[in-house]
């Protein structure tokens, strides 16, 4: 009973926290429903582009990952922040001097029409066939794990999932639909403080009881019996080799940071450059210290249950919580998981909702449609997907390498072609709409055919990198033949005061050394 009101406490202060900083917000707005009122502050954008990444299938799937595989997998982590400086000193310059509420829109800006349409379409198809299924899965997993909803209820595990499934998409999507990008970052601010602080009783706990009221004497027995999961160099057969960090690795997560629109959106929506800046950069620093959450709980997992689960590596989390965690903060845990879910769930409803609305509805449905119709539209929108997510979710279980991993994989399918053209259009002028287009096509089949029809022997995240090559050249090819017309060069609208942060270039050398450090320091 006091896990459930601990639970209930939380949950409804965030909720109640939320309506109240929006009661007096215009929503009725582009900008007031889909980017927060051009209004969000640097440490709001951190807040909410943590949450929206960190979610459970992180908590779940990444140290399901880790206690398999150990740390080698916190480069999915750490590199992060070099992506995230990049992202913040060289791309968000751009996008918030042309003023842009969707990536689509830089797309036919730089290319045309077409390009915007293609990449809007498959980025709303990647969101409701990946991640939120995802999210919704692993969150019901966890949710039932604490809970036994599935005793509660008097039904089997698979329909107690199903339950939890309906009943997170339903209070994630009244956030979304509601109260737009502020009210998504507002709440993802309260519950990223909740997510740091629950994630870190875990380890705490754990150490606290194998290391006999001593936290370092825990983390030396830990260590003591698992040498080999604390190296972060990844062997060439192993889950995630090093040699991925010099391949297909940091195009990933240029893409994720830098042009997301889930995750960009919140750049979008910043008060000024500065505010924009100081959030990707604020976030770079707390994914460095991310894998204490979602990393470490999965090692000493192997600590307390050896290799007994590693045919059901997702369960290592949540069996490690009910270990660990005194019951009189589970309601607690319980609450901060449910954030976590609610945050990424409803931070992508919330940019599908914008590409949908502005690239597709008001593009080519009614051209002419009002701002609050096309508010409408998104709302609608969210509603629909939310429903088809749900109906998705428990078919995604008993992944072979863990839910995390098949997430990764199949964001390889969307993420490097629109990365290519993305990246080819920021940096290399001469390439042509004909040539992104082909680039496009050829890097969606290149990697559906060898990563799922004609399976090649590489880890899927070199074919990553080979892709990106071979698509680049293709656009190079094609642009010789096809030659660019368009001499479009991003132009300042105004909207927002672009001076720089002058700390941003100190913070982001910081933030490269202390990624370099880390290597070195675990690497040995």
């Amino acid at each position: 009973m006091l896990t459930f009101l601990t639970f209930i406490a939380f949950t409804g202060f965030v909720a109640f926290y939320s309506w109240y900083r929006l009661k007096n917000e215009p929503l009725d707005t582009q900008d007031g429903y889909f980017l927060g009122g051009r209004s969000l502050t640097g440490v709001m954008i951190a807040g909410s582009m943590l949450l929206t990444n960190i979610s459970t299938e992180h908590l779940i799937g990444m140290n399901g990952s880790a206690y398999k595989n150990g740390f080698i997998i916190i480069a999915w982590e750490v590199t992060s922040a070099l992506a995230l400086v990049v992202a913040a000193l060289y791309f968000v310059p751009t996008y918030l001097k042309m003023g842009l509420t969707t990536i689509p829109q830089y797309l036919e800006y730089r290319f045309d029409k077409t390009i915007r349409t293609l990449v809007a379409f498959l980025l709303i198809l990647s969101f409701v066939v990946t991640i939120l299924p995802i999210v919704l899965y692993t969150g019901a997993i966890n949710l039932e794990s604490i809970f036994n909803i599935s005793e509660l209820l008097e039904v089997n595990k698979s329909q107690g999932l199903w339950f939890t499934v309906i009943m997170i998409g339903a209070i994630g999507s009244v956030y979304a639909i509601f109260g737009g990008l502020k009210a998504v970052a507002i709440s993802d601010t309260v519950n990223g403080f909740g997510l740091f602080i629950g994630g870190l009783m875990v380890p705490i706990f754990a150490f606290w009881e194998i290391g006999d009221g001593n936290l370092l004497a825990g983390l030396s027995k830990v260590a003591e019996a698992a040498p080999e999961k604390f190296n972060v160099v990844g062997s060439e057969d192993s889950v995630l080799p090093f040699s991925t960090l010099f391949t297909g690795l940091m195009i990933n997560q240029l893409y994720f940071w830098g042009m997301n629109q889930t995750i960009i959106q919140r750049a979008f929506g910043a008060a000024s450059l500065k505010e924009a800046q100081k959030g990707l950069l604020y976030t770079g620093l707390l994914k460095l210290f991310v894998p204490v959450i979602i990393v470490l709980p999965g090692v000493i997992g192997f600590y307390y249950f050896g290799d007994s689960m590693y045919e059901n590596q997702d369960m290592i989390y949540p069996e490690l919580v009910k270990k660990v965690m005194p019951v009189s903060f589970t309601g607690f845990f319980a609450a901060v998981v449910m954030g976590a879910v609610l945050s990424t769930f409803n931070s992508v409803l919330n940019s599908t909702a914008t590409l949908f609305s502005i690239g597709i509805y008001k593009r080519h449905l009614f051209k002419n449609a009002s701002q609050g119709n096309v508010v409408r539209a998104g709302k609608i929108t969210s509603m629909v997907l939310a429903i088809t997510a749900i109906f998705i979710a428990p078919f995604i279980a008993n992944a072979p390498e863990g839910l995390y991993q098949l997430l990764q994989q199949l964001n390889g399918i969307f993420f490097i072609p629109i990365a290519s053209i993305i990246i080819a259009g920021l940096f290399m002028p001469k390439i042509s709409a004909a040539g992104a287009k082909v680039a496009l096509f050829f890097g969606l089949g290149f990697y559906i055919f060898t990563s799922f029809i004609f399976e090649v022997n590489l880890h899927f995240v070199h074919l990553w990198g080979i892709e990106f090559i071979l698509n680049l050249l293709l656009m190079v090819t094609v642009s010789y033949f096809y030659p660019n017309k368009n001499t479009f060069k991003p132009k300042d609208l105004g909207k927002l005061d672009m001076h720089h942060w002058r700390y941003g270039k100190i913070m982001g050398i910081a933030l490269t050394l202390i990624t370099i450090a880390i290597y070195i320091w675990l690497g040995q």
